[in-house]
């Protein structure tokens, strides 16, 4: 594909200066970016974007976790083609699209048996800000109105909605709202760091039963990211831990609530990550890689009894009333229908479990890099943790940006990624190839071996 230096009639610089002139980014601190030079992205072919200036860059990131089968696909743009020429958009209130319908009866077939109903909307938060609501609600409509608080897991991640940070509030996202969250039971989060897995786990989970215990009469649900915490710095869980969680929620009666916004559709090299250990929650959460990320989608997922207790006639108040105006959107259905497709044509899941098991060999070459403090995988997902000192594990100054500098340096090497915090995250699209995968993990050891 040719990618000219002019863009409607601007060049790079030009684009640059409106872009400072207008833009607000998100989760960018906005004085350094007024002093950078951002790439310009105005294409991209297959693993590849292509910034103004015609470069081209390995996406590392899958565009936000979110791509799964690269750019461009031709059999995603034709369905979103084909459904453009019958219609963009028409609303779920009162009406439904094909390709919704579709869309559901296909999702249906591979979420955990347990959930029969999808709540579509638009967004990670929006998933599980509905989960929130759902749990709350159904508790009151079943007439136990006191069961409306919720328990998350320190280092959570949920999304930036009031109720996802009420549930996964991080303190340097947050911190400045923490007066407008509502109350939430932290239990910690199982992370061994060089200590026994399964000590921390059965730990984790004896302190989260003694919330249980005490507070369960008031507890709606528990909320998880299955088996990796993504936004904390890739947190892998010691095994055995989602399931412990599981069974705790059944013994004291609350829900359990699963958030797949990042690890779902084949990212850990399952469907979802719930199906590591054979659990079924009943509320699950998803988005990002549903559409292969093209258009913005998500959907909630619950069980038969909790749609059951929003039965009734209008005036008994037990209508959920929530809802998106682009909820069901056809274009990010018809999308979504194209991608499953070529999960199936491609046996993509069993490629990640492939791909994954070599691409932790590569990884392990790094360990030898003396600012590698550790390195957390699982699937096509790794966070390679940067410290100054390796024996002591003693961490960067965090006014260094030590994470962001690196990722800033690769680029010179033709890959993209972006650092949380100075963890550096190889997220690429699940169809990446080894070849490619190679690429990320050199550019990334070289970087970080010349840190001084």
């Amino acid at each position: 594909m040719a990618i000219h230096k002019m863009v409607d009639g601007m060049n790079t610089e030009r684009l640059r200066q409106l872009d400072k002139q207008h833009l607000w980014h998100p989760f960018t601190p906005m004085k350094l970016w007024l002093d950078s030079d951002p790439l310009v992205i105005v294409g991209g072919e297959g693993m590849h974007l292509i910034d103004s200036d015609g470069n081209r860059y390995l996406d590392g990131v899958s565009s936000l976790w979110c791509n799964v089968h690269g750019h461009r696909v031709p059999a995603i743009d034709q369905a979103i083609r084909t459904q453009l020429d019958r219609i963009a958009h028409s609303t779920m209130l009162g009406l439904v699209s094909e390709p919704a319908i579709l869309l559901a009866d296909r999702l249906m077939q591979i979420v955990p048996q347990n959930l029969k109903k999808v709540f579509y909307s638009d967004a990670g938060a929006t998933a599980t800000e509905i989960a929130f609501k759902l749990a709350a609600q159904y508790w009151y409509n079943i007439g136990k109105p006191e069961k409306n608080e919720f328990v998350g897991f320190a280092e959570a991640y949920h999304g930036d909605t009031v109720g996802a940070m009420s549930v996964g509030r991080t303190t340097a996202f947050h911190k400045p709202y923490f007066p407008m969250l509502f109350k939430v039971h932290f239990a910690p989060t199982p992370w061994p760091k060089g200590q026994d897995a399964n000590l921390v786990r059965e730990n984790c989970l004896q302190q989260l039963e003694e919330i249980l215990r005490h507070s369960s009469s008031r507890i709606a649900a528990v909320c998880i990211e299955p088996i990796v915490q993504g936004a904390a710095g890739m947190i892998v869980h010691p095994e055995g831990f989602l399931l412990g969680v599981r069974e705790l929620a059944t013994k004291y009666d609350v829900l359990l609530v699963a958030d797949e916004v990042a690890v779902g559709f084949g990212r850990t090299g399952k469907m979802f990550a719930c199906e590591h250990e054979g659990v079924q929650p009943d509320l699950m959460c998803v988005a990002k890689g549903i559409t292969g990320g093209y258009l913005p989608l998500a959907a909630t997922f619950a069980t038969q009894k909790i749609f059951d207790a929003f039965l009734g006639e209008p005036w008994e108040g037990k209508t959920f009333y929530h809802g998106h105006t682009y909820t069901g959107n056809p274009l990010a259905c018809a999308a979504a229908l194209a991608s499953l497709d070529l999960f199936d044509e491609r046996n993509l899941v069993g490629e990640v479990q492939r791909k994954s098991a070599a691409l932790a060999e590569i990884l392990d070459e790094l360990k030898v890099l003396k600012h590698v403090g550790d390195i957390r995988q699982k699937g096509l997902m790794a966070g390679i943790e940067l410290v100054e000192d390796r024996v002591t594990a003693r961490p960067f100054d965090s006014r260094l940006r030590t994470g962001a500098a690196v990722c800033a340096n690769i680029r010179r090497r033709g890959v993209i990624l972006r650092p949380l915090g100075d963890v550096i995250v190889l997220m690429p699209p699940l169809a990446m190839g080894m070849d490619d995968l190679r690429k990320l993990v050199d550019a990334v050891h070289a970087e970080v071996g010349a840190l001084s």
